[in-house]
């Protein structure tokens, strides 16, 4: 797989694991600093050959894709969800930790951040999220980390999630058909935890 973009990264480690997964060119950003050197090489890259920003599932990780995306506007992103990402043993999350497939599918499904414009008729509200139980309440995290893998966009707080969805132009009938969906596997867990705890009452 090529990929003609630069991707951004965090560290030596995930240009190499980017590297056993496919043939590109990245870009590291070496902290969550981000200097105004790199920037000026992440902004040539999206003139040239276009970015893609993929960082770590971690907070430092979601503080360079925002610094990144406020002063380089127009990049693409890719996600892997904290599972993915997981190092299975210190508890460290990291691009180097994913399995060359897992990465080859997360820069498949790439999105891209969209201008403001009057064309985005349905955007996702805020009592959308608390409507589908992703603003407040014992599952909410659980559920945005669901809808994050679902709609490609990765996990992150309520205000953030929100204003995630604005930026990628996620429309109200995506979001609800997402949610429909993480609802209904909810059903189905609880039915099978249900049904299994029955048997175990009736043996």
């Amino acid at each position: 797989m090529n990929v003609k973009e630069c991707i951004v990264v965090e560290g030596k480690a995930d240009t190499m694991a980017v590297k056993r997964a496919v043939e590109a060119d990245t870009i590291e950003t070496n902290g969550a600093a981000v200097g105004e050197d790199v920037l000026a090489r992440i902004a040539l890259a999206r003139e040239r050959r276009g970015v893609i920003i993929f960082t770590d599932p971690d907070v430092p990780g979601e503080r360079i894709r925002r610094i990144v995306s406020r002063e380089v506007p127009g990049c693409r992103h890719a996600f892997l969800t904290k599972a993915d990402a997981d190092s299975g043993g210190d508890g460290s999350l990291g691009v180097e930790h994913a399995p060359p497939e897992v990465i080859r599918r997360a820069l498949q499904v790439v999105r891209s951040e969209m201008p403001q414009t009057a064309e985005k008729t349905e955007p996702v509200t805020r009592q959308d999220l608390l409507d589908a139980g992703m603003m407040a309440g014992p599952d909410s995290r659980r559920r945005r980390e669901k809808m994050g893998e679902k709609l490609n966009i990765g996990y992150s707080n309520a205000k953030q999630f929100l204003h995630r969805l604005h930026a990628f132009n996620i429309q109200r009938a995506e979001f609800a058909r997402a949610a429909a969906a993480v609802l209904e596997e909810e059903e189905r867990f609880a039915q099978r935890n249900s049904s299994a705890w029955t048997d175990e009452r009736n043996t």
